[in-house]
């Protein structure tokens, strides 16, 4: 699996400015359903009730939200760089300024897990969040992701 499979430039965004995880996950979420053509609040309420299974926010910055969407055939991925770190309630209690969604169909389940662990892997990389972070715009973030 390589992330440009689930991961478009046109869902990378850089230098969001957010203000919560609340927010994090909505602009996610709009983000989303715009590119699958499905409805934003349906993507917000599947992310929110995972997160309220336990949070998404892994530690170092970084929150791999996701959830398992009915209306679409494929996986989708948005990666969102925020200009200021977050609270996000990470296991390491530490704000979140990276967050990489994943969001997949029922039927793919096993993928999902796959998609999610190949995330978790890469995003462990130290001097790839730094690139990340440093990043200057969607394309820049969305080249640094995939390479």
């Amino acid at each position: 699996m390589e992330l440009k499979d689930v991961l478009t430039v046109d869902c990378t965004r850089s230098a969001v400015h957010c203000s919560s995880k609340k927010r994090a996950l909505e602009i996610i979420s709009q983000v989303a359903a715009d590119k699958l053509g499905i409805n934003a609040q349906q993507l917000f309420e599947c992310m929110l009730s995972r997160e309220k299974l336990g949070t998404t926010g892994i530690g170092s910055g970084i929150a791999i939200p996701h959830g398992r969407i009915t209306d679409s055939d494929h996986a989708i991925g948005v990666l969102l760089q925020c200009a200021e770190p977050i609270e996000f309630d990470a296991i390491d209690k530490r704000p979140v300024d990276l967050l990489f969604a994943l969001l997949v169909p029922d039927e793919q389940c096993k993928y999902h897990l796959q998609t999610l662990s190949a995330i978790a892997e890469k995003l462990n990389d130290k001097q790839l969040c730094r690139q990340l972070r440093n990043a200057d715009s969607d394309q820049e973030l969305y080249n640094i992701m995939t390479q």
